[in-house]
């Protein structure tokens, strides 16, 4: 069975709050995800002082005059933070996750015990971070919003240069736009990845609804990254991209639905419908009386259901034999009827 790996990112919708933080694993965890997943960043170390906001950030936060490090400053998670989420997540039976925006980040998650380092997109040309993460060969899920294939290849590249392997590396499909128009989606974009460099692939959402993560669910993606909040009307720059609880747990249910319907590509019939086919499928009757003696003919037979007896493949075979028992109309014919 396909076991789509599921990552509720809840990024920075704690909104620098630890309560709140915990309320989203506590939804996490209540929807099934696989991880949750938070963001770790020193905000001097990402961003200039110069930095201005995105239209989205603008749109979704109050102060409009803010620069960019000063949004982003409020929403930092330290080190005692990190631990009592991690533990919090144990607790919970949820994984924690969370995505390094520096090189100092990348060692903090290195010295908690995190195995799966998650790129976010906007890391994707930062070479000396590629190296440091490729460097502890560890398993990578690299987004690639705002990026063409030249992009993608460049950062494999860097990875496997420097110790990650091409197995370890899972490539996501994205958009970096909050939220993303439909139009602008182009999810058949992840199987292109796929075939053009040999990766396994999955797709990081911001678009909103649910349908586009299931749809690339149904497309083959191993790994789906999904924004999520606790209300999607609170203040700050991701909410308003992000699913509420309610609308997260319809989407496992309905990614776990297709992990179950993909099944494994073998065309047979399943269990639950062997028993139907005696009953669908149909077998060859008598179309009238017949009389020890009589022969078979294209007139005096015919097809109907149950399919119990003799199947309709071997309709030629038994034009021109006799009948050596008499046989009332609509009688199934068996092989001891005929000579």
């Amino acid at each position: 069975m396909k076991n789509t790996i599921i990552i509720a990112e809840a990024g920075v919708n704690h909104n620098g709050s630890i309560e709140i933080a915990k309320k989203l694993i506590d939804a996490g965890a209540a929807a099934g995800v696989d991880y949750v997943k938070f963001q770790t960043f020193k905000s001097e170390k990402v961003i200039s002082k110069n930095a201005k906001k995105a239209d989205y950030q603008i749109a979704n936060t109050a102060d409009g005059v803010e620069s960019q490090l000063e949004m982003v400053k409020k929403y930092e998670l330290d080190k005692d933070t990190h631990l009592e989420l991690i533990q919090y997540c144990n607790v919970k039976g949820v994984k924690f996750l969370s995505s390094p925006f520096d090189l100092e980040s990348i060692d903090l998650l290195v010295e908690l015990g995190i195995e799966l380092f998650k790129i976010p997109s906007g890391e994707i040309t930062n070479l000396p971070y590629l190296r440091k993460v490729a460097a502890l060969k560890k398993d990578i899920i690299l987004s690639t919003g705002m990026c063409n294939l030249s992009d993608i290849e460049q950062a494999i590249s860097i990875l496997i240069a420097n110790g990650a392997t091409r197995d370890s590396i899972t490539i996501l499909h994205c958009n970096t736009e909050y939220p993303t128009p439909m139009a602008d989606v182009n999810l058949s974009a992840m199987n292109t990845i796929r075939n053009a460099f040999n990766v396994n692939v999955g797709y990081s959402d911001h678009t909103l609804g649910i349908e586009i993560p299931i749809a690339a669910t149904a497309l083959g993606a191993s790994v789906i990254e999904k924004h999520f909040t606790l209300d999607r009307n609170m203040e700050g720059p991701d909410h308003i991209a992000s699913l509420e609880p309610n609308d997260l747990i319809e989407m496992v249910k309905a990614i776990r639905n297709i992990d179950l319907a993909l099944g494994d590509g073998i065309k047979q019939p399943s269990a639950s419908e062997t028993k139907n086919i005696a009953i669908a499928r149909k077998s060859i009757v008598a179309a009238q009386d017949l009389k020890v003696g009589d022969v078979i003919t294209e007139d005096n037979i015919t097809v109907k259901r149950p399919g119990s007896g003799i199947s309709p493949l071997k309709w030629d075979e038994l034009i021109g034999k006799k009948i050596k028992k008499n046989i009332e109309a609509d009688e199934l014919l068996e092989i001891g009827h005929i000579e």
